[in-house]
């Protein structure tokens, strides 16, 4: 299963599942509003590839690397 951290500028998709981590920090994302079957667009990228910016529910949302690698995606186009 692919994560956002594996995506590239200009790929789009749907979060699928968030991996097992601290709850705190589940909680943040899913208030951020990566929830499973969210929509989102990755928009930017650093040139090493840290952070990643994506486009999800109509607001641009920097991630760390680490912190992408958490969130599960599947194609826009899956179920």
């Amino acid at each position: 299963m692919n994560t956002l951290a594996d995506l590239k500028k200009g790929d789009q998709g749907r979060v699928l599942a968030l991996a097992k981590t601290d709850m705190a920090y589940r909680r943040k994302l899913l208030a951020m509003g990566l929830t499973p079957g969210v929509l989102f667009e990755v928009t930017r990228m650093a040139p090493l590839g840290d952070p990643i910016e994506i486009r999800v529910r109509g607001y641009q949302l920097s991630l760390r690397k680490k912190e992408a690698a958490i969130i599960m995606v599947g194609s826009s186009y899956e179920e």
